[in-house]
């Protein structure tokens, strides 16, 4: 089992890796829309093998952490974000305390615009990440609770600056935090 937990968190730190640079990627990328379909239709085409092959191993063993999380990010990479929250949702069944699979969930949500679901997710997240493992998360974390407070600015101010202050303890350079931050105290 522990062996099982190391390779989880490489994986995870690897996906958060390629989440980070896909959404850096995609905030700041401009193309070409023929282009950019025929670059997603073959992505799909060429990730299909992968979660076929990943379906396929999960069957053997859906117990398996590791395949699912695999699984998960090639439903991510191929933008098939109804199936990546699925596996996700599944692994947090199989490991409730694994905070990376909640903050995963609501990577997904949100690229499929399920804002509700979410900041529930990001919520789920910071409760469950453990305090020994708080110096590893401050960049997800700062995200999670800037998330939060921008969803919860106009229903509860109060709310949103307490989570704009945490998000700005664990992230002081997010200069959208600080924006944020500014515009809710003022």
């Amino acid at each position: 089992m522990k062996m099982t937990k190391i390779n989880i968190k490489t994986v995870f730190l690897g996906l958060i890796l390629v989440g980070s640079a896909s959404f850096v990627n995609a905030q700041t990328t401009q193309t070409d829309t023929a282009s950019s379909t025929t670059t997603t239709a073959a992505t799909a085409q060429s990730g299909n093998a992968t979660i076929d092959g990943l379906k396929k191993q999960i069957e053997t063993n859906p117990k398996d952490t590791e395949s699912l999380a695999k699984l998960a990010t090639a439903y991510q990479e191929a933008s098939d974000w109804t199936n990546a929250v699925d596996t996700w949702k599944k692994i947090s069944a199989l490991l409730p305390d694994w905070a990376p699979s909640y903050y995963s969930q609501a990577y997904a949500y949100q690229a499929a615009k399920d804002d509700a679901n979410a900041k529930l997710s990001y919520e789920k997240y910071i409760a469950t990440v453990k305090p020994e493992e708080v110096e590893q998360n401050k960049k997800n974390l700062a995200y999670a609770y800037f998330y939060i407070a921008f969803a919860e600015q106009q229903s509860d101010p109060a709310k949103a600056k307490e989570h704009i202050a945490k998000s700005i303890q664990y992230d002081p350079t997010n200069q959208d935090a600080v924006k944020l931050s500014k515009a809710l105290n003022s």
